[in-house]
């Protein structure tokens, strides 16, 4: 399968990318610069010069792949106006297909908004946080058109051995300062390794009769007091936390960070029964 992959020398595309290589398909990611080309070509990738800002320049290599993954934000004041400019030129491009062109889209568990005691699954309303409410109207577009066959991936909070949500509290805990945690101790995280969520795009990928939501999580709900103290105690950081509050964090930071302060649990259960999926590794890395 040929897939074009956009965000793929992100932190998430870049896995992405690597398991689809690693499975015999043909990767094609989008480069914004030659650094970016560059690296994408040392990879054995292929390459397709272009910006998500400007799609209608590169579009029409929608006609030549199989299927898209999507993977790429700007994390900009106007991502989701970039991203809704994005998909309607995509879905322009593909009308001479024969058959729908293969989608899968992101989304994210901050889409569910605070879920307490609840474990979201793919039929829990979503309540997003107003920086990505745009997710859901996008998503909801892409499901609908014709000529995409869609599926949504909503991951939970994403750590990899060298950074992800996680990277913060082994920052903090590897200087020896003491590690800042948003909200309080009690909140709880979802939470995937990276190289399992790229799993998941794959199978997902590989099934083209699976679509809507599909929620990836490899642990459900942990607390991020205990996350914080493992790691902590890995780079033997003694210091106490920092305890910020949500308006704090917010101003410094803006409206995404609303996202690590929400009490969160979520259910992977669709995904594993549909796709045979199964994560290999828990947080935190070791």
């Amino acid at each position: 399968m040929r897939v074009l992959i956009l965000g793929a020398t992100g932190s998430i595309g870049t896995a992405v990318a690597a398991e689809l290589k690693d499975f015999g398909h043909q990767v094609v990611g989008l480069a914004r610069t030659a650094n970016s080309a560059g690296v994408l070509k040392n990879l054995g990738y292929g390459v397709v010069i272009g910006d998500i800002r400007a799609p209608a320049d590169w579009s029409n290599i929608v006609n030549s792949v199989d299927a898209i993954v999507q993977v790429a934000v700007t994390f900009t004041d106007d991502m989701g106006a970039v991203d809704r400019c994005l998909i309607e030129e995509l879905h322009r491009a593909v009308e001479q297909r024969p058959i729908p062109l293969r989608f899968i889209y992101t989304g994210g568990c901050w889409l569910y908004g605070a879920t307490g005691d609840t474990v979201a699954d793919e039929m829990t309303p979503f309540q997003p946080i107003a920086s990505f409410a745009w997710m859901v109207e996008n998503a909801a577009f892409i499901l609908a058109a014709e000529r995409f066959n869609t599926a949504v991936i909503h991951p939970a909070m994403t750590y990899c051995q060298d950074g992800g949500i996680l990277s913060r509290f082994a920052e903090q805990a590897a200087a020896q300062r003491s590690i800042e945690i948003w909200g309080n101790q009690d909140v709880r995280w979802p939470l995937v390794h990276r190289d399992d969520l790229a799993t998941a795009y794959r199978l997902m990928l590989e099934r083209p009769d699976l679509t809507g939501h599909f929620n990836v999580s490899a642990e459900e709900g942990v607390r991020v007091g205990e996350l914080a103290a493992e790691i902590a105690k890995r780079y033997g950081n003694h210091l106490p936390f920092i305890v910020r509050t949500r308006a704090d964090v917010v101003a410094e930071y803006g409206g995404w960070a609303e996202g690590p302060i929400l009490d969160q649990q979520m259910s992977s259960a669709k995904i594993r029964t549909a796709t045979g999926w199964r994560p290999k590794r828990k947080a935190p890395p070791k």
